[in-house]
């Protein structure tokens, strides 16, 4: 029997002030082959997950906080209890609005790395408007800003 322990769980500080701990896949204990999952502390004003998409189909559920959830040319606020799917290939970004820590978990499949964690760790993420489709209308500026002392490869 393989058990995980969030509080053993170290997980990876990404630019755009989050906290990711792999609870299923990536440096967990547990591994499946065909979903990950995770749990993800965004910090208060302005954390976030940056616009992005993937083939993946996956799941947010909001455990606790506020937040703005962009999803295609969606904008919406979600708060604590709330999940939203997010279909394959759709652009979409998550925003700590409030002013406190968000935390929500992450479900997709299958499993495997997803591109938008390297590229925001690189400072590559394709910018809103330029490289990919345009947030929707009054949404929260996408975090592209490069690392600290430059790209870190992965």
């Amino acid at each position: 029997m393989i058990i995980g322990d969030l509080s053993k769980i170290e997980g990876r500080t990404y630019p755009a002030r989050r906290l990711t701990q792999n609870l299923v896949g990536g440096a967990s204990p547990v591994q499946c082959k065909n979903f990950c999952m995770g749990y993800v502390t965004l910090e208060p004003n302005g954390g976030q997950v940056p616009w992005h998409n993937q083939e993946s189909e996956e799941i947010y559920f909001v455990i606790s906080g506020k937040a703005e959830m962009c999803l295609g040319e969606e904008r919406q606020e979600m708060v604590s209890g709330q999940i939203v799917q997010i279909p394959s290939g759709v652009y979409h970004q998550l925003t700590n609005i409030g002013d406190e820590p968000l935390t929500f978990v992450y479900v997709y499949g299958p499993a495997g790395d997803v591109a938008h964690w390297r590229q925001e760790l690189a400072g590559t993420l394709p910018k809103a408007g330029v490289d990919v489709p345009e947030l929707p209308t009054g949404a929260q500026t996408q975090c592209t800003d490069m690392p600290e002392g430059g790209p870190v490869i992965i």
